[in-house]
């Protein structure tokens, strides 16, 4: 018989995991533990020259486990199973996505460096560019949706900073604007900053499409960043990161995680083996309550703009970059409600089944107001030139009824 192949959402309950090495227990168990037994002392010094990289390992070499900072079974199971979605070589899982964002800046980024980014990203990534990293001599510059390779590249030039940039550091669809990057432009500008003394490096945040939706490797990206808490986790009980990528950028991230210390723990990679084998499920059913709800909030009178990608339109160049990267138009929105802050404040507080939370990607619907919560310290410049405004009501959508989500909104813009 020809093998088979399955598919990730077919492997996310058994890939990486042999029941009999844990007493027969179909699901993989919680490996709580600080250290792991060496059977001798030979053993042992193998496995610390692999992990310190003093030597390669040997073709066919089986290596074991050491400390649950360097490996643990329940993260190095969960890391396999999280390749499959994006056909990465590596993940590296970690404690936040805050932890996995700042280790990859940390790591590719040195005093005097430049780092070139997509506006908006997310606030927390927008504040460590912005107020962490000057601290350690390293600067950002931000870019918008719209400008080609070679406007990116005349700015940089024009502040003589061609030498500098390490790094594109690209968040697509932006938070919380949905606005579309196209990656081939990224990879063309590091390309065109990139020398045979010096690679600038691409970082794709994917968040907000999930392993699902969007494979940012396969066009030509060099890391992806997660925030695991949303999507992947996707029960709001949990909080983790991950990156992902080759084999020749994954060693650096590993190295620096062992020595920051902000691997997750074994009891977050079991929960997060528990949410891959439902995402596809959970992803599948969020995004067609996503179009139900954008299409009423489309035609309601106290409502003047929808951002979803599904209701962009051929001839758009945001059109063009969502056919060609992403596979759905997800399940995030936002739009403008009809006044400002007041209004936007008063929706907000009457909704009775969606939660009024940050955070995205969850079984359950939350909203919140981007400009003074999870973008609160963008600057207020960029917050008017990225249309972060004071209207801007943002919606993750979820496994809810799509009739009792819709009944939720109505209601609450009744009382605006």
């Amino acid at each position: 018989m020809q093998e088979r192949y399955f598919q990730p959402e077919s492997l996310m309950m058994t890939h990486g995991y042999k029941p009999e090495l844990s007493e027969g227990a179909v699901k993989c168990p919680i490996f709580q533990t600080s250290t792991f037994v060496f059977k001798t002392a030979e053993e042992g010094k193998a496995f610390f020259q692999v992990a310190y990289g003093k030597r390669e390992k040997e073709p066919n070499e089986e290596l074991g486990l050491i400390y649950s900072r360097l490996n643990n079974p329940d993260l190095q199971i969960l890391e396999e199973r999280l390749c499959l979605w994006d056909q990465a070589e590596e993940c590296a899982v970690f404690e936040s996505g805050m932890s996995a964002i700042s280790t990859v800046m940390l790591e590719f980024l040195r005093p005097g460096d430049t780092l070139i980014y997509s506006k908006p990203v997310y606030g927390g990534t927008d504040h460590f560019i912005n107020k962490v990293l000057p601290k350690y001599g390293i600067r950002g510059l931000g870019f918008t949706a719209g400008q080609s390779s070679s406007q990116i590249l005349e700015e940089v030039s024009k502040r003589g900073l061609s030498d500098k940039v390490k790094m594109v550091y690209v968040e697509t669809p932006a938070n919380p604007t949905n606005a579309l990057f196209d990656l081939s432009v990224c990879r063309e500008v590091a390309d065109q900053l990139s020398n045979p003394d010096k690679e600038v490096v691409v970082c794709v945040d994917n968040t907000y499409m999930g392993p699902l939706w969007q494979h940012p490797l396969k066009h030509g990206v060099d890391l992806i960043v997660y925030s695991a808490t949303k999507y992947i986790g996707g029960h709001s009980d949990l909080i983790a990161g991950a990156v992902l990528g080759n084999s020749k950028h994954m060693k650096r991230v590993r190295t620096l995680r062992t020595f920051l210390g902000n691997m997750a723990g074994p009891w977050t990679g079991w929960l997060l083996m528990r949410s891959l084998e439902t995402l596809k499920v959970r992803m599948t059913k969020q995004a067609s309550n996503a179009v139900e709800v954008a299409d009423y909030l489309k035609s309601h009178p106290k409502v003047e703009m929808v951002y979803y990608l599904g209701h962009l339109e051929p001839g758009d160049p945001q059109y063009d970059i969502f056919k060609k990267q992403q596979t759905c138009a997800g399940a995030m929105l936002s739009f403008d409600i009809k006044g400002g802050e007041k209004e936007a404040f008063l929706f907000l507080n009457n909704l009775k089944l969606m939660k009024l939370a940050v955070s995205l990607g969850s079984t359950e619907s939350l909203a919140e107001h981007p400009a003074t919560m999870t973008h609160s310290d963008v600057s207020e410049e960029d917050r008017k030139l990225l249309g972060i405004s004071d209207n801007l009501v943002r919606l993750s959508i979820g496994v809810e009824h799509h009739s009792d989500i819709i009944w939720d909104i109505q209601q609450a813009l009744e009382k605006v």
